[in-house]
């Protein structure tokens, strides 16, 4: 009998579909550059030197995103933008010909690029569908080539991304009707009935509203 062609694929469409239903939504497509909102002041770039090759003049850092604020994060959404370098003055220019040092330093693994030409990576998402306030996200690699053999230059990053929208306030509980807050007294006046401590002419006297004096 002839093996079946069908069942290789059909185990294939069945694996990608199983990946497809266990992996988190926000995991499966990022969040388009375009829009995704400036969070300075809310989130900042964590910067920490990793290694260097001196034959290459490569160096390789660490960057990862502190969230500095009381909201949630979309974790899919978070974006590093390498905004500029500067050399040692402090300066993001050569002082003779006035380039951009950035254009002049070779990006290495970047995802993209913004609109104005800046090089962009994407954070690491786990399980996590935030990055939860004052908490710090995985870091993401940044491998920056000196083609001109600058000394000491200072990478500096911007933050992009969305906060989490807060949760809508939840509807105010209704009262309870004044029968339910009545049911504990009732069950009260029942049982010292029945215990003979008061009959029913005693309690009905008791709520019979007062009556008006006559005029």
């Amino acid at each position: 009998m002839r093996p079946s062609v069908a069942s290789p694929r059909l185990g294939i469409a069945l694996t990608l579909a199983l990946s497809y239903l266990t992996t988190p939504s926000g995991l499966l497509a990022a969040v388009p550059i375009e829009q995704l909102t400036d969070l300075a002041g809310k989130a900042r770039a964590v910067v920490t030197l990793k290694g260097r090759d001196n034959f290459a003049n490569e160096f390789r850092y660490d960057v990862s995103i502190k969230n500095e604020s009381s909201d949630p994060l979309v974790a899919d959404s978070l974006v590093l933008v390498l905004d500029k370098i500067t050399n040692l003055a402090g300066e993001d220019n050569e002082p003779l010909s006035h380039e951009s040092i950035l254009k002049r330093m070779e990006v290495l693994g970047n995802d993209g690029e913004t609109p104005d030409g800046k090089p962009y990576f994407r954070i690491p998402v786990d399980q996590n569908p935030d990055l939860a306030p004052y908490s710090q996200s995985q870091p993401v690699t940044v491998r920056l080539r000196n083609r001109d053999y600058f000394i000491v230059f200072t990478p500096s990053f911007r933050v992009l991304g969305l906060r989490r929208a807060p949760p809508p306030p939840k509807p105010a509980e209704a009262p309870a009707p004044a029968a339910n807050l009545n049911q504990p007294l009732n069950r009260l006046i029942q049982l010292l009935i029945k215990k003979g401590l008061l009959t029913e002419e005693e309690w009905r006297a008791a709520n019979r509203p007062p009556q008006q004096p006559s005029p």
